[in-house]
């Protein structure tokens, strides 16, 4: 699959190209998953700025409004992904699913009690859902950049593992991680 002029693709792009059946699949996938990964980070970021003290927006209700906005983006971004992996997902059916996910488990850095940092910026949202949300597009950012590392180190990840992983990330993200970014949004 090639990637038109003046675009660039993520590393972990090449791993779902390789395995792909259909391009205009994978296509449609890596698309998605960028966005995914693009609006996941912005999100955490925010957070992250907000738990190191920087106030920004200046005012409460600006940063209530831009945590509702970059949860909207990660919602959006995560809905338009449910069709596009479902159907890499069914193209890709590894004749065995026992491959070795590479989609991991949260570390300790990704464990955070954010009802503190909420409430010193002033937002009001349930920090248990934030709890939730950034756990999960945490480790969805760092199952990225694994797969790019994969790229990058030229390893290869057979079809089983990347099936397993895929269909983690799935579970993962399209369930609870999606209500509650509804919720946050909301």
């Amino acid at each position: 699959m090639t990637t038109p002029p003046g675009i660039t693709r993520p590393d972990w792009a090449a791993v779902i190209a390789e395995h792909a059946v259909e391009d205009a699949t994978a296509q449609r996938l890596i698309g998605q998953l960028a966005a995914v990964e693009v609006s996941s980070l912005a999100f955490c970021r925010l957070l992250e700025r907000w738990a190191r003290g920087e106030p920004d927006p200046s005012t409460p209700g600006r940063r209530q409004a831009a945590l509702r906005r970059a949860a909207d983006r990660v919602e959006t971004a995560l809905a338009g992904l449910e069709q596009p992996l479902g159907r890499y997902l069914l193209e890709l059916e590894a004749d065995s699913a026992e491959g070795r996910s590479w989609f991991g488990e949260p570390s300790r850095a990704e464990l955070v009690d954010w009802e503190p940092v909420l409430n010193r910026a002033g937002v009001s949202v349930e920090p248990h859902r934030i709890a939730a949300a950034y756990l999960e597009l945490a480790v969805l950012v760092r199952a990225l950049e694994g797969l790019s590392a994969t790229v990058q180190w030229q390893s290869t990840l057979d079809r089983g593992s990347l099936w397993a992983g895929l269909f983690d990330l799935r579970e993962n993200l399209l369930g609870r991680a999606l209500d509650d970014l509804r919720a946050i949004a909301a």
